[in-house]
């Protein structure tokens, strides 16, 4: 294809025009330190967007909101964490910053995300061996909701809190709640790709006040409430800037939009593949769900599609300039990670092997449609 064709991306930040607005303000009033009223109101924005039954701290990142969940949950050297597999390594490396072990588990096939009874097994599994697992984080992956209800069952069973990475899925729900508002915590992302953006950004969604400001004492250097910088507790430079926050304000006015948006490009490609045989578009198993579509990500079956497999999709699409990109690599295939423990099949290892995800901008023009679509019936074409 031509070279001077502009890039489509998988997903890229898409302004409001607002959020200029808010972070002008903030120049104005010399609110540039991170603390100030746009922080407060973008976490009163999200408290609220969220149900208003929340606490919410804004942060460094989705990952520092993982990290502080586990500090609050007192987990130490030695300790051991339930993680999903399939997922992106901040829901894991915060486990490791803590000195403890990450405890792997697969995924299942209607939601791709935790699997409960590979789980339940995992669970029993380490407390035979002494180590009650102190924490489990699933993960609403690209904006699906996992088995809540499944998860949580197994969860109350055994007594162990559950911190909801909900990076991925701002705007899901899971019979009508919101994802963010069903764990012990909840990590939020704001990084320049997601649904909403703060250029890179995150929040923790916390059960109580009290709960989010140790959160906020945390995150700011844990600093005792002295004259003079006295600090009793390892602390953290994790807090979100007043000028994040802003662009996360003006943001807050475009989310809805945004998730329309994000659920239209889904509906683009199933329709796009609904006649081509070896393509099964990722969406949600019932009416109990409602995904964002943060990314749009399909299956490929080699053996139904004439042989073309993901990788070979892959590369056609970037002759196009099209931005596209392999699922997650799961956790336990990871280097760093490979001596961990693993609970499970091979589905998180399969999705892998055969998932791409397709670009799913909110921002994508009619002209970037037709080339993506365009760009896939020729693959097909025979």
């Amino acid at each position: 294809m031509p070279s001077e064709l502009s890039k489509i991306w998988l997903s890229s930040p898409h302004m409001g025009g607002q959020e200029e607005e808010f972070v002008a303000k903030a120049f104005q009033e010399n609110w540039i330190a991170p603390l100030g009223p746009n922080v407060n109101g973008f976490e009163a924005d999200l408290e609220d967007y969220l149900g208003g039954t929340k606490n919410i701290a804004v942060l460094s990142t989705g990952t520092a909101a993982i990290h502080l969940a586990l500090v609050q949950l007192g987990v130490r050297e030695g300790d051991e964490v339930i993680c999903q597999s399939f997922t992106f390594c901040g829901s894991a490396n915060p486990i490791m910053y803590q000195g403890a072990t990450p405890v792997f588990v697969d995924s299942e096939p209607s939601t791709w995300n935790l699997c409960p009874k590979a789980l339940e097994t995992a669970i029993l599994d380490r407390i035979s061996k002494g180590k009650t697992p102190k924490a489990i984080i699933p993960v609403h992956l690209y904006g699906m909701p996992y088995l809540v209800e499944e998860v949580a069952a197994v969860a109350k069973k055994y007594n162990i809190p559950v911190i909801e990475d909900a990076a991925e899925s701002l705007g899901s729900t899971f019979k009508s709640q919101n994802c963010g508002t069903f764990g012990e915590f909840a990590a939020l992302s704001f990084n320049g790709n997601k649904i909403i953006t703060t250029s890179g950004g995150g929040a923790l969604v916390c059960p109580s006040t009290q709960a989010k400001d140790k959160i906020v004492f945390y995150s700011t250097q844990a600093r005792d409430n002295a004259p003079h910088y006295q600090h009793s507790e390892v602390g953290f430079n994790y807090r979100m800037s007043n000028i994040s926050a802003g662009i996360g304000r003006g943001q807050m006015l475009v989310l809805d939009e945004h998730v329309a948006l994000r659920r239209e490009m889904h509906k683009f490609y199933q329709e796009i593949f609904k006649d081509i045989e070896g393509i099964e578009v990722f969406t949600e198993p019932s009416e109990d769900y409602f995904s964002n579509h943060w990314l749009s990500a399909i299956l490929v079956d080699p053996k139904k599609t004439r042989g073309i497999d993901r990788e070979q999709m892959r590369l056609h699409l970037e002759t196009f300039n099209i931005e596209s990109r392999p699922l997650w690599k799961p956790m336990h295939m990871q280097p760093v990670f490979a001596n961990m423990p693993y609970y499970g099949g091979k589905v998180a290892e399969h999705l892998f092997e055969n998932g791409l995800c397709l670009p799913s901008g909110s921002n994508l023009s009619d002209e970037d449609r037709e080339r993506i679509k365009a760009a896939i019936l020729e693959l097909f074409k025979n």
